[in-house]
């Protein structure tokens, strides 16, 4: 106990899991959240319960563990650092790694995910970010500058969503933020001096083995650096179990994490830029909602990728798409090249399959944790590579030359790894057997000697049954008593005198000899000799591996993005998606599109075919697109697809529509659906005019902006009065592609006001049984709204329905009564304006007019139904 609250005093605000045997176990305070967080058993180890204590078993810890560290906690790993066979005392323990949110390699993390642990360092003219993925080695930093500079890195961080954020001790930057979905499963603060260039710029560059970091792109951007540096501070510590102050423990750690070798600056503008907000309403890596499938996802629907490491990239690359026109193409060029040869893709696809996870084998084997297993796994993996840059060599494209260049086949490193290990190795070294034959030669005596053990006590034992006479003598052995002869107590008279007395048992005794105790010594002296060997051996090969870890994790991105290439052929090829066209223009058109997660759903359902349409945001023909219809008719949809489609594109990828042209977009804006957020006591309303006010605080002309039924939130002239404000701003101001979806029919009257908007409406049919939906976008505008139809289809009962209609009628003919009586007050001629009831009547009589079937008297009696209609409400 004295052993167990040193330890836990070094780490007061971890849960120590406390290795007794085969058990980590926890006591006081620590027992009792483990038990409760865990659902285990929660005792004590005395009879007063003063000790509450819990334990997990020592070969299942993992998964406990990694329960803890998804629900925010830290853990300290405090291990026995002796074999308590040898050990003639007590035995000793220390805290060997320190397990936290963003530290962790957690087994059931998803292959396509990364587990970012972030750190942000502020000063009077910057914020600096550093994430690092500690079970990939992917390390990046950037800056914000500006007034805007702590939102937009709030920003970057619940689009990165990393598990744990370091934050110097007296930060500021998340008061008040009380949304826990915000950015990370923890906050962690550190001292303030942790956080200072005098330290954390030179610990980066020791860590990088670098005397400068400009060759990084970290020039000038001092933030970025620090952020980075009290990530490495704060790795360095958790990874040893001792404070990084301490010289031993910092040299000790330098080499657990050899592979953070390089460090990446990047500026936010370099790529199309998604905010959270964004990201959530397009379903891009995630579903709306938690209990829904994550096949409503974009990612889910462009992953037919073959490795874990072009999962990662691809799900990266929809998070942040290109935005640099030369990069766009040659990733174009490169599918078009992959998507024309069928038997060259599936070469290069097939050559990927069964490929491992190169990326985190490599991160296992630098924190030590990797087991024989592992280091074959990756052996194994390694010799793939000269088949897969074979492969890249036959697809004939810039990018592709370019990536057969880069490939690094790492012949002789698989070659020492599948040549030293035997290709059955164990999980563990203790078990022994992880070298393979022929690599040492006194390991081969030794195992030589252990296999015949088997022989030899054989002959012994029956030696002995000869000397004594009896027959039922056996030779046995325990890890308790090593080896012994068991005698029945019925024989003991015929027991030698050279017989020495071990263990007595209810029917018989237990005896040893001189020759059985030396043969004893030497079996395990051989035991133990070759796995100290195969240790050392072990270590050897780590080591070559280590050496080689920047050509390991180099070669590792050229597979991730070869992957993501091959996929996005495979796909066009699967899917009929087709290229799109970059343009030096701010257009948007679309021929015959698809939504194409709607089309992949609806395709593995069997629910019909997407009803491809259109799309065309320029300044001639109209930057705004004000879209009308029904509810359930497709407006949504239509708003969703427009920016899958540009997103599509900038990664790089085909997309489903007959053609696509596309002047780049440099941000993504959408207001679509209703939420609101209680504890920060923010209404539905509140929420849609604060997105609304960054949208029109912060759109440029290149962007392109989705708004859907803004105004809805309150009553009907307030919310039509702002959409109406919102419409006019975009047009004189902003000048961005915008698609407005709205139920306010009075806006479509803007069309005659604004250049450079137009109408679009969702197709309706209606009929006897009702309404049917076309799911087609026109021109024009819609001139009802279908709710009471909408319900209907719902299933709300006859009498709401029937009901609903006679207050829809009240409603209009009160309405037109009001507006008859202001106009009665008012000696001015009435004019046609938004808010006349007259106007819509006769706009709607006008449009459900079928004039191809009209004949000249029928035409001429509705104009003078019209024109009484007219004068009879504006008497």
């Amino acid at each position: 106990m004295r052993q167990y609250s040193a330890a836990k005093q070094q780490h007061p605000d971890a849960l120590l899991f406390f290795r007794l045997g085969d058990f980590y176990e926890l006591f006081f305070d620590d027992a009792k959240v483990a038990a409760a967080e865990l659902q285990i058993t929660l005792t004590a180890r005395d009879r007063e319960r003063s000790v509450p204590m819990c334990g997990v078993p020592y070969h299942a810890a993992e998964n406990y563990i990694s329960k803890l560290l998804r629900k925010g906690f830290r853990v300290a790993l405090c291990e026995q650092m002796e074999d308590p066979k040898l050990a003639k005392k007590l035995v000793r323990r220390e805290v060997t790694r320190v397990l936290t949110p963003g530290t962790s390699i957690d087994p059931s993390l998803g292959q396509e995910r990364n587990n970012f642990l972030a750190a942000v360092h502020s000063t009077r003219d910057a914020v600096g970010l550093a994430v690092l993925d500690v079970s990939t080695g992917e390390f990046r930093t950037t800056e914000f500058h500006g007034k805007g500079a702590q939102e937009d890195c709030r920003e970057e961080l619940a689009r990165l969503a990393p598990s744990e954020i370091l934050l110097p001790g007296d930060d500021g930057l998340f008061a008040g933020v009380e949304e826990p979905s915000h950015a990370a499963r923890a906050f962690t603060a550190l001292e303030p001096w942790i956080f200072t260039p005098e330290y954390a710029i030179p610990l980066l560059e020791r860590q990088l083995r670098v005397r400068s970091l400009d060759g990084f792109g970290l020039a000038g951007h001092a933030a970025a650096a620090v952020a980075a540096g009290a990530t490495v501070h704060y790795l360095r510590g958790t990874q040893s179990g001792a404070p990084a102050t301490d010289t031993s423990a910092s040299q000790a750690t330098t080499h657990a994490l050899e592979h953070l070798q390089s460090i990446r600056y990047y500026e936010r503008a370099q790529n199309l830029f998604l905010d959270a907000v964004t990201v959530r309403n397009l379903e891009l890596v995630d579903p709306l909602f938690s209990d829904q499938s994550r096949e409503t996802t974009l990612f889910h629907t462009l992953d037919a990728c073959i490795t874990p490491m072009g999962k990662r990239m691809l799900r990266s690359t929809i998070l942040r798409p290109l935005l640099d026109r030369t990069q766009i193409e040659l990733r174009l060029d490169a599918v078009a090249a992959a998507h024309n040869n069928l038997m060259h893709r599936e070469e290069l696809r097939r050559a990927l399959t069964g490929l491992l996870d190169m990326e985190r084998l490599l991160s296992r084997v630098a924190l030590d944790t990797a087991g024989p297993r592992d280091l074959l796994a990756l052996g194994t993996s390694l010799h793939r590579l000269p088949e897969i840059r074979a492969a890249l060599n036959t697809l004939n494209s810039p990018q592709w030359h370019a990536l057969a260049e880069s490939c690094d086949t790492l012949e002789e490193v698989s070659r020492s790894i599948t040549t030293t290990l035997a290709p059955d190795a164990p999980l563990t070294l203790s078990d022994g057997g992880v070298i393979a034959h022929g690599i040492d030669a006194e390991l081969d005596k030794l195992r030589s000697l252990g296999n015949s053990s088997r022989q030899s006590i054989a002959a012994i034992e029956e030696r002995e049954r000869s000397r004594t006479g009896i027959s039922s003598l056996k030779v046995r052995f325990n890890s308790v008593f090593g080896y012994y002869l068991e005698i029945t107590k019925s024989n003991l008279k015929n027991v030698p005198a050279d017989y020495e007395r071990k263990q007595t048992l209810v029917n018989a005794e237990r005896f040893t000899t001189p020759e059985l105790k030396d043969y004893e010594r030497r079996i395990l002296t051989a035991h133990d000799r070759a796995i100290e060997i195969e240790r050392r051996l072990f270590a050897d090969l780590r080591r070559l591996v280590l050496d080689a870890s920047s050509r390991i994790r180099s070669t590792a991105q050229v597979v991730a993005e070869a992957d993501m290439l091959a996929n996005f052929g495979h796909l066009a090829a699967l899917r009929n998606y087709t290229r799109p066209t970059i343009a030096d223009s701010t257009s948007l058109e679309a021929i015959a599109a698809r939504h194409p997660v709607v089309e992949c759903k609806m395709d593995e359902s069997g629910g019909g075919r997407f009803v491809p349409n259109d799309l065309s945001l320029d300044g001639e023909r109209g930057a705004i697109a004000l879209l009308t219809g029904p509810n359930m008719g497709g407006k949504s949809t239509y708003l969703r697809q427009a920016a899958l489609l540009v997103i599509m594109a900038q990664i790089g990828c085909f997309v489903p529509a007959r053609s696509l042209r596309l002047g780049l977009v440099d941000r993504i804006y959408t207001r679509i659906g209703a939420s609101d957020n209680v504890a920060r006591g923010r209404s539905t309303f509140m929420v849609e005019m604060t997105e609304t006010a960054t949208i029109l605080n912060t759109a440029t002309p290149r962007s392109l902006i989705l708004l859907d039924e803004m105004g809805r939130g309150t009553s009907t002239f307030d919310g039509l009065a702002l959409a109406w404000a919102t419409l006019e701003f975009l047009h004189e101001n902003i000048h961005a592609r915008t698609l407005f979806a709205t139920h306010y029919h009075e806006l479509t009257l803007l069309a005659e006001q604004l250049v450079h908007l137009r109408n679009l409406r969702v197709t309706v049919s209606e009929g006897k049984e009702g309404i049917t939906f076309l799911h087609r976008i026109e021109d024009g505008a819609a001139s009802k709204s279908y709710g009471i139809e909408v319900a209907q289809l719902a299933g709300l009962p006859a009498s709401v329905i029937t009901r609903a209609r006679q207050v829809l009628s009240q409603h209009e003919r009160s309405e037109r009564r009001n507006a008859q009586q202001e106009l009665a007050q008012t000696p001015a001629p009435m004019q046609m304006t938004m808010f006349t009831p007259l106007s819509q009547r006769v706009v709607d009589r006008l449009r459900e007019t079928d004039l191809n079937t009209l004949t000249p008297l029928q035409a001429m009696n509705l104009l003078q139904e019209l024109q009484a209609e007219i004068a009879e409400g504006t008497a």
